[in-house]
């Protein structure tokens, strides 16, 4: 108890700290971006006035020439005659033709057209000072600090080889529309996405038995862009080992951690175990069909007390199943109450518990479970009796034709 005290004053110093760190980083990022934004805009505008001085500028320049040149040629005629007039008289007939062709052929009264002063251009630039007006009243709003988040992690339930992560609404004035949540392993240094929607609850999958992972949430208002402040971190783990499903059956392909099957094209037929017996009463199982396959109402998913070889389904004997047409079968026998089709993106949940037999039973057997089975919002309930108690159980499946895969956990 009295380590709260200092606990809680520590949590408080530190997430000052790395506020302080964040506020810091992002206002130095956002005036780099500015000043970046600001000096690309000068050079964009530089670069217009460059251009329409020089469109502008290059029509005039060509006027000048031609009356520069016209000026000059009109000077060197204008010598050429004075020449001829005051030359010798043998030379003065030849220069005095030669000054009249040339002169025949210039045109002295012809010069370019100079545009009017209103039609050259004068550049200037057009600035809006209201921009400044609107740059503060924006920064003056942008960021606010946060003291309490608006949403918490409430709950960890283990799974085998996940975590069931739970969060709640903690400030009743927020609306959220999506949350987002995220996890590390307590060794990495940086949190990434796992789940982002509008739900509270996710099954963490992938997780290591018996390794601390940190976890936090945060979410988005309803209308809104950016996210809240994160949650307090908080540490769960789990220590139930993953459902795996048996390497080494020629009719099925597993993915890399051997929780998901894929019923491929081979003739071998079959049913596909668990590894080992990693079903308890009192835990949820659940099987997400990710493909589907042609339907055979052979095809089977389910539980069972042990591994038997020589079947090509779990309906059968010391096992439950259901299969994919939705019909269920206990020991082999069919129920008569049926669920829906099992389709793509179907999930399946098994749920048992243990139901204590009354001293004066005569059903023959010294185990009861009461056992709950689920697909696509319907579930069946009945009590399945067995002849020996098992604390833990199998799983598996069947499939007659190739496409289905089947992810446990």
């Amino acid at each position: 108890m009295e380590h709260r005290p200092r606990q809680r004053n520590s949590q408080i110093r530190e997430s000052a700290t790395l506020t302080r760190d964040v506020l810091e980083q992002h206002f130095n990022d956002l005036k780099g971006t500015l000043k970046k934004l600001l000096d690309e805009r000068l050079m964009s505008l530089l670069q217009e006035v460059d251009t329409i001085e020089q469109e502008s500028i290059k029509p005039l320049d060509e006027c000048q020439k031609l009356i520069e040149h016209g000026v000059s040629t009109a000077d060197d005629l204008l010598r050429e005659g004075e020449s001829a007039v005051h030359g010798d008289v043998g030379q003065e007939n030849e220069k005095l033709c030669s000054f009249t062709k040339k002169a025949l052929h210039i045109q002295l009264d012809s010069l370019p057209e100079v545009p009017s002063l209103v039609d050259v251009p004068c550049l200037s630039a057009q600035l809006d000072d209201c921009l400044l007006t609107i740059l503060k009243n924006q920064i003056f709003r942008h960021g606010t600090v946060a003291s309490h988040p608006p949403v918490q992690l409430e709950e960890f339930i283990e799974k085998p080889g996940g975590i069931l992560v739970r969060w709640c609404k903690v400030d009743d004035d927020f609306i959220p529309q999506d949350y987002r949540l995220q996890y590390r392993k307590s060794t990495a240094n940086h949190f990434e996405d796992v789940y982002v929607g509008s739900e509270t609850e996710f099954i963490v999958l992938h997780i290591d038995p018996n390794v601390d992972y940190q976890f936090r949430v945060c979410a988005r208002g309803d209308g809104r862009q950016e996210w809240s402040p994160w949650s307090v971190p908080q540490i769960g783990h789990t220590t139930l080992v993953p459902h795996e499903w048996t390497t080494g059956l020629e009719g099925y392909s597993l993915s890399s951690r051997r929780n998901i099957a894929l019923r491929n094209d081979s003739q071998s037929c079959g049913v596909l175990y668990s590894k080992a017996p990693t079903y308890f009463c009192g835990q949820t199982l659940t099987f997400r069909i990710e493909t589907v396959g042609q339907p055979d109402r052979r095809d089977s998913l389910g539980v069972c007390v042990e591994q038997q070889n020589g079947y090509d389904s779990l309906q059968r004997d010391k096992a439950v199943c259901i299969s994919t047409n939705g019909a269920v079968f206990v020991n082999g026998k069919e129920m008569t109450n049926q669920l829906p089709a099992v389709t793509s993106g179907s999930t399946v949940t098994f749920d048992m518990e243990a139901v204590q037999l009354g001293p004066s039973s005569n059903e023959g057997g010294n185990s009861k479970l009461r056992v709950t089975i689920s697909s696509n919002n319907r579930e069946v309930v009945f009590d399945w009796v067995l002849d020996q108690c098992c604390g833990s159980l199998y799983f598996g499946c069947s499939f007659s034709y190739p496409g289905w895969k089947v992810l446990v956990f």
